[in-house]
């Protein structure tokens, strides 16, 4: 996150389960889709590498000098437990769940929102809750793009053609509304009645007309 997004991002808090977490950092706008998967990719490259994840002990002026990175408002001892990968993460931790990077598996944002004020959260699911969610996400392609009688790779295009025609046709129908009721609405106009010293014009102009 600070390679991609900046150095100004810090933790504000995460869930760590076997397939899943959830991490709260300061960021005061939401990602793009574009960084989210520039995220999963530094995430992945690093899980593909096979880094031995290290754990070790270190009086906490020491772990400082080392460059670990501390949670923002958390009150650590005179020692603290430091997990380091290589020379991609080094972090004052309390829990950790590899020996190696590649026990994660494989790694993929499914959400990214609004935690509060100048706090964004991302969640994720690793492992094979992961596999499984790609492998639906893959199936799920495959009908759309049964159903627009296309391959998968097209599909998109498949759409935006789709969407072209449909404002097209609204496009057309709104000219041929604007044209049929044109020559009503004198008509109406030439026949409203006198009430109380105003003309009035009452009508049913049925669904989809243009107010105008």
């Amino acid at each position: 996150l600070q390679v991609v997004l900046g150095p100004h991002v810090q933790q504000a808090g995460s869930l760590v389960a076997p397939d899943r977490l959830r991490f709260d950092f300061s960021h005061d706008k939401a990602m793009t889709g574009d960084e989210i998967r520039q995220v999963e990719g530094l995430v992945n490259e690093e899980i593909l590498n096979d880094i031995p994840v290290d754990i070790f002990e270190k009086p906490i002026e020491d772990a400082k000098r080392m460059g670990a990175m501390m949670l923002f408002g958390e009150k650590y001892g005179d020692v603290v437990r430091v997990v380091q990968v290589g020379d991609f993460s080094l972090e004052f931790c309390g829990g950790t769940h590899l020996q190696h990077t590649s026990q994660a598996g494989l790694f993929k944002i499914v959400s990214e929102s609004s935690s509060q004020a100048g706090v964004r959260r991302i969640e994720a699911v690793t492992g094979k809750a992961a596999l499984v969610r790609t492998l639906d996400q893959e199936r799920l392609l495959g009908e759309i793009a049964g159903t627009l009688k296309t391959s998968p790779v097209n599909a998109l295009a498949s759409v935006e053609k789709l969407q072209n025609e449909l404002r097209a046709r609204e496009r057309e129908l709104g000219a041929l509304q604007k044209a049929a009721t044109g020559g009503q609405v004198e008509q109406l106009a030439a026949g409203a009645r006198q009430v109380d010293g105003f003309k009035l014009v009452s009508h049913a102009v049925g669904e989809g007309a243009d107010a105008e």
